[in-house]
């Protein structure tokens, strides 16, 4: 049997998942890299059953992932704008421990495998790769969630490209909560 998800936002693209393994529930951090069952239960759902189940376990299976979602941050915080160079640099170094071999598929279409020498950084690099296409496709559309108690990031998928929420039914409704609840006082207090 799987492992629960221990995910707060499942479905997001590989690099935001990763930074998303740091969230906040009732006030409190958590962090699923910290531990070696949450870690192994995100690996599993974030990669699937045989990429989860793969490579080392314990700290030399964390350590490459904390490596890499402290480099996917930096970046994606500076994003769509210049990207500071140590945060190029730290990047840059996760990718290194890996290498994307392009090939002609058994479909007759191109295809990418990456390849790493030490299996406990694959799931690392992939992460890294995966910020590399977002980039490529949707730099403007990598976001935080704008809700201050929420540190969740998410890809805009929006049509119109105006999400400010990890979700409308978690912080979108919170907030707008929250606005009513401070338009009631204000008026309560001029009344």
């Amino acid at each position: 049997m799987p492992p629960p998800d221990p995910r707060p936002l499942p479905g997001e693209p590989l690099a935001l998942d990763l930074l998303d393994t740091e969230f906040v529930v009732e006030g409190d951090p958590v962090d699923l890299l910290a531990a070696p069952g949450p870690c192994a239960a995100w690996r599993h759902h974030a990669l699937g059953p045989e990429a989860g189940a793969a490579g080392a376990d314990g700290d030399a299976a964390r350590a490459p992932l904390v490596e890499a979602r402290a480099a996917i941050r930096a970046v994606a915080v500076a994003v769509p704008g210049p990207v500071p160079p140590e945060a190029r640099d730290a990047l840059d170094r996760v990718l290194a421990r890996g290498r994307v071999r392009r090939s002609l598929g058994p479909d007759g279409r191109p295809a990418a495998t990456v390849e790493v020498a030490d299996p406990a950084w694959r799931p690392a690099v992939l992460a890294a790769y995966d910020l590399l296409d977002i980039l490529a496709e949707h730099p403007d559309r990598i976001r935080q969630c704008e809700h201050d108690k929420c540190v969740l990031w998410f890809l805009d998928t929006s049509r119109n490209g105006t999400r400010r929420w990890c979700t409308m039914a978690r912080c979108g409704n919170r907030a707008k909560a929250e606005r009513h609840y401070r338009r009631v006082q204000r008026r309560r207090a001029t009344s």
